[in-house]
Order: structure tokens, then sequence, then C-alpha cells
């Protein structure tokens, strides 16, 4: 007959911590950069022991790889069907512009992709939750102008997902200059033509 205790080891891994934890390893991200930051440290940050962290991951790759993916799936909107290319398109882009509001966004995202280049797992990992779900979401965009007649159904995909989302990620982690409304919508245009002659 069981009393009603929780086995040894089988803490229950409380939502508040992990909140602590994922808020700690974002800021200590964009402090230190992914070279420096440690487990030990984002315990001590979060207010958590060590044991908190170790348990939830065995590594501070397997922590940045969880954490990131849900974040980005936490804010990964659907991008509303306007009726038209231009719409979605526009409409694709503000939800870019949107996940990228956090300030810390850039300084993470510049360091992190820095440091694909020396590890080939932690770069095949992000490629699976930071990438592909983000392609996934502007291939919905392709595929409504495609079913509405206004692009063509033998559409480069690949080709066209990388217009879709490359020039405002670069813009948006190298320059310095502001992406306003103004920017957004000459971005809009350009898209939407390039899309026309691929």
């Amino acid at each position: 007959m069981s009393n009603g205790r929780q086995p040894a080891g089988a803490a229950v891994l409380q939502e508040s911590v992990t909140a602590a934890i994922t808020s700690a390893m974002f800021d200590q991200l964009a402090e230190m950069g992914y070279a420096r930051m440690s487990m030990d440290a984002v315990a001590r940050r979060a207010g958590v022991g060590k044991a908190a962290v170790y348990r939830r991951w065995p590594s501070k790759q397997a922590m940045l790889i969880d954490l990131v993916e849900a974040a980005i799936l936490r804010n990964l909107p659907e991008v509303p069907d306007t009726g038209s290319l231009a719409g979605d398109v526009r409409g694709f882009l503000d939800v870019i512009v949107e996940q990228a509001a956090d300030p810390r966004i850039r300084r993470i995202a510049l360091d992190v992709l820095v440091e694909t280049t020396r590890t080939a797992e932690l770069a095949t990992a992000l490629n699976d939750v930071v990438a592909q779900p983000r392609r996934t979401t502007a291939a919905t965009v392709l595929t409504r102008a495609i079913d509405r007649g206004e692009l063509s159904a033998d559409l480069d995909r690949e080709l066209a997902l990388d217009l879709l989302i490359s020039p405002l990620i670069m813009r948006l982690l190298l320059a310095t200059d502001q992406v306003d409304d103004a920017y957004l919508t000459r971005l809009t245009k350009v898209i939407v033509t390039g899309l026309n002659a691929i």
C-alpha cells in the first residue's frame, strides 16, 4: 500500500522552477555567451540547487536545445490568412519581427550561430528546433498562394522559403538600422516580386 510519498529520486519537476531556470539560461546566454555559460551558473542565477538543473538536462547543450525549442514553439503563431500573397508575406514578416522583440535575441542568436560552426551536433539540433519550424510556418504562405493561383505549382519551394525568411533575419541580426513599417512594406513588395520570378 502506498504511503503517498514520492519514491527517492522521483522529485517533481515543478513548472515554476523550470521557468526560473529558463529565464536564467537566456539571461546568462545573452550576457556570457554559450562557450562561457555553465549549468552551475544558470542554477545560481535561477536561485535553485544544481541538482534541479542536472535532473532536467544532462548537459548545457541539451538544456540549450530543449529550452530554445520550447521558446520557438511557444512563440510561433500561425500566419493569418489575409486572402492575398502580399498580405500573407507581410503577416509572416510581422511574426518574425515580433519573435525578435526580446533584446536578448540578437545577442543570443549571433553567439549560438558562431558556436554551431564549431559543433556539428549543435548545428543539426538547432536546425531541427529553430530553422525547420520557421520554414514550416513560411511554407503555409506559399501553399495558400499556390492554391489561390497566385504562384506557380512548380515553384522552387526551397528557394522561395529562403527568400521569405533570410533577408529579414539577416537584417534583424546584423544591421543597426531599425526595422520599421516602411522597411517591411518595401521588403514585402520585393519578396512578392521575387516569388513571382522563381
